[in-house]
């Protein structure tokens, strides 16, 4: 089973009981008691596998999504909820550096999460989709407990460019989940440093970088004329840090800022930035709807 099918499988079993209901309250009984007797079966097998393990090894376990969400149903994870929301939210903040943004942990009480967002997004509303994809699906894949996640500014006086936090989170303070998907890349982990290759993922045509150890994709359409950037290359410009990377259009030579998302070096615009996480091992990219669509 691979990770798209185990991931979707809550959503089946949801399906499969609603069936059920067409034989009537009894056999609904039925399915559910049937569904909460394999869950203990396999709920009690697994805390004595665990039981039987050292901490590192169990440590280990918590890294693989699926292990860690059954660790979390059958309530055998060695972390409490603080902790594993600090660490999916350390998974995400290299991605939010790129955007010149941080979030802090702030509280995580009564199945609700508090952050603070500080710095300033270089972005335009539209890509603020991609940082909600990245923060909450990694907040909620660690936690699928919690209810609610609110967010507030850090105090601070507003910036040009900058989104405020009301619109960044403006989905996550709904009920519906962000609209977009997680595809696995493994191909992304080949990109050497310094390294610019094109891929398709989810019918939607990207552009990868890998500056030094970070890796950064962006939407392959130039912000300036609009066309593919088929072949473009990194550059530094002279006397930038060492980590800086200039991408450049080889259409209109149009420059962009590879480490903050993709700003427009000698005008106005930039690229359009997709979060890029490990997930169960692999690299994965999510797509919101509204660039696939």
């Amino acid at each position: 089973m691979d990770d798209n099918q185990w991931r979707g499988a809550g959503d089946r079993i949801d399906t499969l009981l609603d069936a059920c209901s067409a034989g009537g309250p009894v056999a609904r009984g039925r399915a559910e008691r049937l569904v909460r007797e394999v869950v203990d079966l396999y709920g009690a097998a697994f805390g004595r596998i665990v039981a039987g393990l050292d901490d590192r090894i169990v440590e280990e376990l918590t890294r693989d999504d699926l292990v860690a969400s059954l660790l979390l149903v059958h309530g055998l994870h060695p972390h409490d909820v603080r902790t594993r929301v600090a660490t999916a939210l350390d998974s995400v903040r290299p991605y939010l550096g790129s955007h010149g943004g941080d979030v802090t942990l702030i509280d995580v009480a009564d199945g609700v999460v508090r952050l603070e967002l500080s710095g300033s997004c270089r972005t335009c509303p539209s890509s603020s989709v991609t940082l909600e994809l990245a923060v909450e699906d990694a907040v909620r894949a660690a936690a699928p407990e919690i209810e609610a996640i609110e967010v507030v500014a850090a105090a601070a006086q507003p910036q040009a460019g900058v989104i405020p936090a009301d619109a960044l989170f403006a989905r996550v303070h709904t009920a519906d989940p962000p609209a977009g998907s997680w595809i696995s890349v493994p191909e992304l982990a080949d990109l050497a440093a310094g390294e610019v290759g094109g891929f398709t993922v989810a019918d939607v045509p990207v552009l990868a970088c890998r500056v030094g150890a970070d890796l950064f994709v962006y939407r392959d359409r130039c912000a300036a004329c609009g066309r593919s950037m088929a072949g473009a290359a990194l550059h530094r410009r002279m006397g930038a840090p060492a980590d800086s990377a200039v991408l450049r259009c080889p259409g209109c030579l149009a420059h962009f800022d590879v480490v903050h998302a993709g700003t427009r070096l000698d005008g106005e615009g930039h690229l359009e930035p997709l979060p890029v996480l490990v997930r169960s091992g692999e690299i994965s990219v999510a797509v919101p709807a509204e660039v696939r669509g």
